[in-house]
């Protein structure tokens, strides 16, 4: 992987999420050409992906704070 695919996203995750919240309306509101809507639509796809990262890194933070012996839980 090059150091550009290792950095951090600049776009946080809440503003991914209300970006892509405002692409979705835009999308469900219609009145869009097939070009208007495949443009939003691949920025949607740019979106989710960047939420689902800010997602795991979370859950990977998550888990390297939890105790390293889960056995004992039931």
């Amino acid at each position: 992987m090059s150091s550009a695919e290792n950095a951090e996203p600049t776009t946080t995750y809440e503003q991914a999420r209300e970006e892509l919240a405002d692409v979705v309306r835009r999308l469900e509101s219609g009145g869009l050409t097939l070009e208007e809507s495949l443009t939003l639509w691949e920025r949607g796809e740019e979106l989710a992906n960047l939420c689902q990262h800010w997602l795991d890194r979370a859950r990977e933070r998550l888990a390297a704070a939890a105790p390293a012996d889960d056995a004992g839980r039931a």
